[in-house]
């Protein structure tokens, strides 16, 4: 980006628990689901903990001291190769500071992460009808078509 750019990529780490709070308030809002953001935080140890591990990851759009954006990711040690890859998990931009690179720089400093880790690749879902999220990946990487199921974990009796 260019030396003007007003936005900065922070990467959290376990002392940034105000950071990580204000980065839930983020996709809270952006995602417009406040509540899912908001109602059961995790505990600050419980923070911490996922913060300085070694398989989350944690990055911040700031400008100034206000965070604007940010995504969470996932580290994922494969078992069929001595390889990882990332999973973005989350990714959102304020209302207000979007259309100005800020997800495209969030993902290239989460690809140098990758790299440095020695990561294979940086996957990424996004819901149908969602076009904006659609147009920033495809123009990124190459478009897979698979369908996601959630299981439940419950006991199923036999």
């Amino acid at each position: 980006m260019q030396p003007c750019w007003p936005y900065h990529i922070y990467r959290l780490t376990a002392d940034d628990l105000a950071l990580m709070d204000a980065l839930l308030n983020t996709f809270g809002e952006a995602f417009e689901e406040v509540e899912t953001y908001g109602r059961a935080r995790p505990r600050a140890d419980y923070l911490r903990r996922l913060l300085g591990g070694d398989t989350f990851i944690a990055l911040a759009a700031l400008k100034d001291d206000e965070v604007v954006g940010g995504l969470a990711a996932y580290e994922l040690h494969k078992f069929e190769q001595e390889r990882s890859e990332i999973y973005l998990y989350d990714l959102a931009v304020a209302s207000g500071h979007r259309r100005k690179g800020i997800a495209t720089a969030l993902i290239q400093a989460l690809r140098e992460i990758a790299a440095a880790r020695g990561a294979y690749v940086v996957f990424v879902q996004a819901d149908l009808g969602d076009e904006p999220a659609i147009a920033l990946y495809t123009g990124l990487g190459t478009r897979e078509d698979v369908v996601h199921f959630d299981i439940p974990i419950s006991v199923i009796e036999r």
